[in-house]
């Protein structure tokens, strides 16, 4: 049995339980870890109202894009009834060519 030897052990070997400290032996980690939740859960609520807000910015602008382009298509819609009416007259070339010039867009 002297051919055995025994293992010799070092300071990384000797078990502790520093790792193994839960929470609830250490209050103040408990109370520190749901500070940092409800700072988080707070954080999310400003970003949930403020994409909100984005969100009815952006149906407020459908809207207003939409009651636009009915008010275009109706004028566009009586000035076609105009011209077919218009278009058995003599002067028809004259009313044609006087809206020729385009939209102007300025930024």
């Amino acid at each position: 049995m002297a051919d055995k030897k025994k293992a010799i052990r070092g300071l990384q070997d000797i078990r502790t339980l520093s790792g193994r400290v839960d929470m609830i032996s250490e209050p103040y980690r408990a109370f520190m870890r749901i500070s940092v939740l409800e700072m988080e859960k707070e954080r999310r609520g400003i970003e949930r109202r403020s994409a909100v807000q984005r969100v009815q910015n952006i149906d407020v602008r459908f809207r207003e894009i939409e009651e636009e382009k009915d008010a275009l298509l109706a004028a566009l819609g009586e000035r076609g009834k105009e011209c077919s009416s218009l278009s058995s007259s003599p002067r028809r070339k004259e009313i044609s060519h006087q809206g020729a010039e385009g939209f102007k867009i300025r930024y």
